[in-house]
């Protein structure tokens, strides 16, 4: 199994167990990138990815929220999700490069349509700011 597939595997526990925040950072490399469909300047380090990432499991980790599409290519894998907030339909990737230890070293988040990216923007900001 490659790293990217035994990345995905973690990625999906993590998704499964109602976004637990150990298990995301025992999969986070401390030099992580995190690119957000609504923030221009790449987010840096372990503890930036972390915040973004548990932001986004609250924003979108409602019942509708599912992956419909998997592509694994070497270290790097692509996730299509759907979900819906507020009425709103989100389609949406998760572009993940994983490293040779299996953690993720960069993940960039895509969303459509214009309106969902405008409701995650709104709700985003919301959880950060509450996070501190």
């Amino acid at each position: 199994m490659s790293t990217a597939h035994a990345g995905v595997a973690a990625w999906h526990a993590y998704m499964n167990s109602q976004c637990d925040a150990a298990l995301l950072s025992a999969q986070i490399a401390d030099d992580a990138v995190f690119h957000s469909p609504v923030v221009h300047t790449p987010q840096e380090g372990k503890a930036k990815v972390m915040m973004y990432l548990l932001a986004a499991a609250k924003v979108l980790g409602n019942d509708s929220f599912r992956y419909v599409r998997e592509l694994v290519d070497g270290q790097d894998a692509l996730l299509e999700f759907t979900a819906e907030i507020d009425g709103i339909k989100i389609n949406g990737i998760d572009l993940i490069r994983f490293g040779d230890d299996g953690k993720i070293k960069d993940f960039k988040v895509m969303v459509r349509p214009l309106k969902a990216v405008n409701k995650l923007w709104e709700m985003m900001a919301a959880q950060l700011q509450a996070a501190g």
